[in-house]
């Protein structure tokens, strides 16, 4: 089969890739943007798509059995206009990596390694113990609120409850293990428990029903000295609702790795945001980084070649997207 790797973040997966795979198949790279003809014939004539990517500007790939999705969401792929045979499958991988992120986050609120190593390198002892300046909090002392039980709050849970602190859940479906989780919300009653958790972390994907689902008085219902943490999706906060909340201090502040605005060919350094977030202090903003390990994308890759060895034996992939 013909296997193409659609842009640099697809290409990131080829090294090794061929030795995971059954049998011997043609594997292509292609850049992002397909502009010339020779790009566009080699597109149309895959087996095989892994991409992010995917509308009426690229050619047709008639004889596609299967587009691969290099990550879990599939919010660039027009579903639509896939070949009606082809397979839609994405893959995951990330939640380890990000529910270390996550967990990172919020320690650092409690535990001030940098402040700390900063203030001694000039000779304050602020936090030396026995002193009643720099008492620290603890983090297992904290309750946590998460948007969304997939495999992202699945881990963040599982690592939220290791270190003691009392999780609440809010989820569209039932969870049937509750062994760690203190709290269980149905997503559409998941501000009553914006009042009782100390930070609240979305894991939600980015559909039609939770565009903008964090909005205004979500925040408003937060405690004063809540954090917000997003994970999940950019657009799943409303982000002049999270904008205002943090420069009218309704939260203390917010760690935001899922952004409203993308590096792209014609702006390759933009703001994440066409609001001035990044002159507010009271936020930490980082480049969508949070699952982006050398462990994600291994488990990605073992993913993909497995669905490529399953489709050549005619099987059923796996993390099949309902079309």
């Amino acid at each position: 089969m013909k296997i193409i790797f659609h842009g640099n973040n697809a290409a990131t997966f080829h090294p090794g890739f061929a030795k995971r795979l059954e049998h011997e198949h043609e594997l292509v790279l292609l850049p992002d943007n397909l502009e010339t003809d020779a790009d566009q014939k080699e597109y149309s004539a895959a087996d095989v798509i892994i991409g992010i990517k995917y509308n009426n500007t690229h050619a047709t790939p008639k004889n596609l059995k299967l587009y691969q999705v290099p990550g879990a969401g599939y919010d660039g792929i027009a579903i639509s206009e896939l070949p009606v045979e082809a397979a839609l499958c994405n893959c995951f991988g990330h939640e380890i990596a990000i529910a270390e992120y996550a967990m990172s986050a919020l320690l650092s609120r409690h535990v001030p390694l940098a402040d700390a190593d900063r203030r001694l390198r000039q000779g304050d002892w602020k936090y030396w113990a026995g002193g009643p300046s720099g008492v620290r909090t603890e983090l297992g002392n904290t309750a946590i609120g998460i948007l969304g039980y997939g495999h992202i709050g699945n881990m963040i849970a599982q690592r939220a409850k290791a270190f003691g602190m009392t999780v609440h859940v809010a989820n569209r479906s039932h969870v049937k293990d509750h062994t760690q989780i203190d709290a269980f919300y149905a997503l559409d009653e998941f501000k009553d428990m914006l009042p009782l958790v100390d930070a609240v972390v979305n894991t939600l994907p980015l559909t039609p029903t939770t565009t903008g689902f964090v909005d205004n008085d979500v925040f408003a219902r937060m405690k004063k000295n809540a954090v917000f943490m997003n994970v999940g999706r950019g657009a799943v906060v409303d982000q002049e609702a999270l904008y205002h909340a943090l420069k009218n201090g309704l939260i203390e502040h917010a760690f935001i790795d899922t952004w409203y605005q993308y590096p792209n060919a014609d702006n390759p350094t933009p703001f994440p945001s066409s609001l001035p977030f990044h002159e507010l202090a009271n936020i930490t903003m980082t480049p969508h980084m949070s699952g982006w390990t050398h462990g994600t994308i291994e488990r990605r890759r073992n993913t993909m070649a497995e669905n490529i060895n399953r489709i050549t034996r005619g099987e059923k992939p796996l993390n099949l997207i309902p079309r």
